[in-house]
């Protein structure tokens, strides 16, 4: 199993950026595997800022971070093994190094810079 993260950046606040992670080595549906974008600076520990699963009714259902409420979505397209972080309105707290994660793998990790 390998997930790969891409399209972190440095923007300044208020801009956007879109976090892609592509998984590959799953065996069977890959919508059945909830997945996670993590953040993490330096010194302090991994924190969950989104997560994506599927539902009993056949959609997905979403949850973050109240610090990122409103700005960031998380989608996935299954048919391409991809897990999307949205970030809008981003601002200089976000500064973060931001994994993704399913079952107990973990992506290198994408960085993200956000000047004021």
């Amino acid at each position: 199993v390998q997930l790969v993260e891409s399209g972190g950046g440095s923007v300044e606040s208020g801009g956007s950026l879109t976090l892609s992670c592509v998984a590959t080595g799953f065996t069977g549906d890959f919508s059945h595997y909830p997945m996670y974008w993590f953040r993490q600076t330096p010194g302090k520990e991994r924190e969950l800022v989104a997560d994506i699963r599927s539902s009993s009714v056949g959609n997905s259902r979403t949850d973050y971070a109240d610090s990122v409420k409103g700005r960031f979505t998380i989608s996935r397209d299954d048919a391409k093994r991809t897990v999307y972080l949205q970030m809008n309105d981003l601002k200089p707290e976000d500064t973060a190094m931001y994994y993704c994660r399913s079952l107990q793998f973990w992506g290198q990790g994408t960085h993200v810079t956000v000047s004021a």
